[in-house]
């Protein structure tokens, strides 16, 4: 099916971040992802997106997915493993 490896392998990088997750639970190694929606760099610009369409009407930065990986690698995490934080101003909630 065209168009389909793109959504599959997003579906594989949750599943393996649950894996590794439930593996090194046991080592208190905690295991989570980031799915990031538009976010403004060099390769978005050419997308012609509207950030209308995005709940919060504007497009995410770098910065801002940068700081949820430094929340999930911080000891205010330590009780979060298995995770997929969505940062994308509301675009996946339905």
């Amino acid at each position: 099916m065209v168009g389909m490896d793109y959504p599959a392998s997003k579906a594989g990088l949750l599943c393996l971040t649950k894996s590794l997750a439930k593996n090194c639970a046991a080592y208190g190694i905690t295991v989570n992802s980031i799915a990031p929606g538009l976010i403004n760099t060099e390769m978005t610009t050419t997308f012609g997106y509207d950030p209308e369409t995005i709940p919060l009407k504007r497009v995410g930065t770098p910065e801002e997915v940068a700081d949820t990986a430094v929340f999930l690698a911080s000891d205010m995490s330590r009780y979060i493993t298995g995770a997929c934080i969505d940062v994308n101003g509301g675009m996946s909630m339905w």
